[in-house]
């Protein structure tokens, strides 16, 4: 054997036997609900989902599978975190963390739909819980996210990207950047940060960090998992007290969040944050009698978070939840979760109230400079907001209305409409990737749920699912990445949407 192959083998061997699983970190990944702690439900890039590739044939359901977990009170999966490029002595891999409700975790290997590990008997706990108070694992799992924005543009990372080869000609660099069309522009950069503020990442794949996904279970444990195989490096800690309906868990800079609702078993609601190593839990309470929304709340990018309560929007300091500031809607109540955008160099909440109403608040100030006229029915819960900024630098807020989908457009004027879809039942919060935007008819028990893609800047129809879907959804909402876009039914099937690859 050639000396140099004796030495090569031995340390691609050992690169491969890594203890621990690295990998690439932000970036592509969809973290935590919404994607990001922004709650913007915005992938800035993919290497397959586009608006050219949802107007040809090919995207379709992959694969569809139904996890071992016990559906309560209509209750069943979370929406998955997603990991694309996954690095292991087990070779590579594209992996999905679920939360069930019979206080499971759960890893998928997304790529080829098999089950890599799973935590939990997958039982309800001994309470049966209300439709209020479900109890089980009922917040989202996620992996430690940035809180500055993600980075802009790009087409992904990882496997979702199609392999080129070819040989050019001397001096004329590579052929396929010689042939390659001219790419779409991105979406563009977001305001640059201010001196000493904290600063994205770009993902690298060789990060030497373990990774992991963390969820709470209905005894209000928080547990680290190995993204690897589920196992716990450290022993879970109390965060929240048992029996609580918690929403929105979110994990950055050591700290990890979570808000409390609906009051259950006697446990104020509210946000809550515990520090990783000195398990030093902070709590605020709600002012408005409860947090409103789905996501729980959101956070800036200089790590300030914000909640809906009641008719306020309220500013609090991270780590120790100190409320800093908060925007009162007036007689109306806020009936989502708020969104955090830039717009102009300056950052923006976006959140809609009862009248159907969005209203857009400076996060600087706690100030409205916008309110929309209503787009929702009235009293309609949305839930949370969707948004993101298209090539020519335009703002889009994203709201299910009940029985469509209504897009709207931010200026310097206020806010304008711009487009609505067509009639859906109970619509979930869109998520947009590569300038698409996909929305789910949630359906109901007589009306099976749907899937659709549409123009981002026109509400074009590209896409739909037609029948592909059987049951309706209760729970949890859209997650995408990697070439595929998930969404799970009451009866506890995880369906992937996408464009079939050989292997």
């Amino acid at each position: 054997m050639p000396h140099f192959v004796r030495r090569f083998l031995p340390a691609c061997c050992a690169f491969l036997a890594l203890p621990a699983a690295y990998a690439q970190r932000g970036g592509s990944d969809w973290m935590t609900i919404g994607n990001d702690v922004q709650r913007s439900y915005w992938l800035r890039g993919d290497g397959k989902i586009s608006e050219q590739t949802l107007r040809k044939p090919g995207f379709d359901v992959v694969w569809k599978m139904k996890l071992k977990n016990t559906t309560r009170q209509k209750q069943a999966l979370t929406p998955p975190a997603l990991l694309d490029f996954y690095i292991s002595y087990r070779g590579f891999r594209t992996l999905g963390f679920f939360g069930g409700s019979g206080d499971t975790t759960i890893g998928v290997d997304t790529d080829l739909a098999r089950l890599e590990w799973q935590n939990g008997a997958g039982t309800s706990m001994a309470k049966p819980g209300t439709a209020a108070c479900p109890g089980g694992m009922t917040s989202t799992i996620t992996r430690p996210a940035q809180v500055p924005y993600p980075l802009a543009g790009g087409r992904g990372t990882g496997r979702a990207n199609p392999a080129r080869s070819g040989v050019g000609e001397p001096f004329e660099g590579a052929i396929t950047l010689k042939n390659a069309p001219a790419a779409r522009p991105g979406p563009p950069p977001p305001p640059p940060a201010k001196p000493g503020a904290r600063q994205a990442t770009p993902p690298s794949p060789f990060s030497r960090t373990p990774l992991y996904v963390n969820a709470v279970t209905g005894d209000g444990m928080l547990h680290q998992m190995y993204v690897s195989n589920g196992e716990e490096p450290k022993v879970p800690v109390q965060f929240i007290p048992a029996g609580a309906n918690s929403i929105g868990l979110t994990v950055f800079d050591g700290n990890a969040y979570i808000a409390t609702t609906n009051g259950c078993n006697g446990v104020e609601n509210g946000l809550w944050a515990i520090n990783l190593e000195s398990k030093t839990v902070s709590h605020w309470k709600a002012t408005g009698g409860n947090v409103e929304g789905t996501s729980g709340f959101a956070v800036g990018p200089e790590g300030e978070l914000y909640a809906a309560s009641g008719s306020h929007l309220v500013a609090l300091s991270e780590i120790k939840l100190e409320q800093r500031a908060a925007y009162d809607a007036g007689a109306s109540k806020f009936v989502s979760s708020p969104v955090v955008f830039a717009y102009n160099g300056k950052n923006y909440l976006a959140a809609s109230t009862a009248d159907g109403r969005v209203h857009v608040v400076d996060t600087a100030n706690m100030t409205a400079v916008a309110k929309s006229e209503p787009v929702a029915k009235p009293g309609f819960a949305v839930g949370a907001l969707a948004s993101w900024e298209d090539e020519n630098k335009v703002r889009w807020i994203l709201v299910p209305t009940g029985n469509s989908i209504a897009a709207l457009k931010l200026s310097d004027t206020g806010i304008q409409a711009g487009w609505t879809s067509g009639p859906m039942v109970a619509p979930l919060t869109p998520s947009v990737v590569n300038g698409v935007v996909f929305a789910a008819s949630a359906g109901s028990p007589a009306v099976k749920a749907k899937l659709f893609a549409f123009e981002g800047m026109t509400g074009k129809e590209l896409w739909n699912s037609k029948a592909s879907i059987a049951s309706y959804i209760t729970t949890g909402g859209l997650s995408a990445g990697g070439g595929r876009v998930y969404l799970s039914t009451v009866d506890g099937t995880q369906y992937a949407f996408g464009f079939y690859m050989e292997h």
